[in-house]
């Protein structure tokens, strides 16, 4: 029987508290439970957490600050901070009508390399985009999800013991006004886009949680079963 994993709407979230969260439930899966390695299977404590961030940008392990185009205090200025971050990529956005998708998975267990479970996460968006009419592409050696030479979603990971933390981060109504900021993902030449911009309208971000579910489920497998928001509230608690 397939591993149960919990889905978590977080709604409105700080950075830190999310990434906080991700690495405790990271440990309680590469541990198999509470009791260490001889107690369960760590799969039971794998979850997915879906979140709108607070204004912040990331700086992923590729990432040395030369593509921060405003000093920490000119972002504070406007409400956001800077964060260095263990995942993949260089740097970017997190903020207000973006959808984060964190994944807390077992790859190993499940037998998915990180190369696959990467083309899994850009295929999850692209199915999403489908839903609303749009077609997303991938570009060779430029991970996420673009549209002409604008990027949709970006995607950046961490595998370690074989489990992944960080996921996708999808542009729903986002202000793409943040990103001038800053070279997102290293890439000059890139621009940015978000479904509202494509559309002309503003697509219920439920709406797009739901369609992330749908694909989650279809391109990985999973067994999603929603946690009631208190137990959210007593995770994230426990994380800070």
């Amino acid at each position: 029987m397939a591993a149960t994993v919990q889905l978590l709407r977080a709604g409105r979230l700080e950075y830190r508290a999310a990434l906080r969260w991700q690495r405790e439930t990271a440990t309680l899966v590469r541990n198999r439970g509470p009791g260490g390695s001889g107690s369960r299977d760590g799969r039971d404590h794998e979850a997915v957490m879906l979140v709108e961030h607070c204004p912040v940008y990331t700086l992923g392990r590729r990432g040395g600050g030369e593509h921060v185009l405003r000093t920490e205090a000119e972002l504070a200025a406007r409400g956001a901070e800077l964060i260095k971050s263990d995942r993949g990529g260089d740097v970017t956005f997190h903020g207000p009508g973006q959808l984060v998708v964190y994944p807390i998975l077992d790859l190993r267990a499940r037998g998915i390399g990180s190369v696959d479970y990467v083309r899994a996460l850009e295929r999850v968006v692209i199915d999403t985009l489908h839903q609303f009419g749009l077609t997303g592409a991938r570009v060779r050696g430029r991970p996420g999800v673009w549209t002409g030479n604008a990027k949709l979603a970006a995607i950046g990971v961490r595998v370690q013991g074989g489990v992944s933390t960080h996921g996708l981060a999808l542009n729903v109504s986002t202000d793409l006004s943040w990103f001038d900021a800053i070279v997102p993902c290293g890439l000059p030449d890139a621009g940015i886009a978000s479904l509202q911009g494509l559309l002309g309208t503003t697509p219920p971000i439920a709406e797009v949680e739901s369609a992330v579910v749908r694909g989650l489920r279809a391109r990985l497998g999973l067994d999603l079963r929603e946690v009631h928001a208190t137990a959210v509230e007593q995770g994230l608690r426990r994380a800070g």
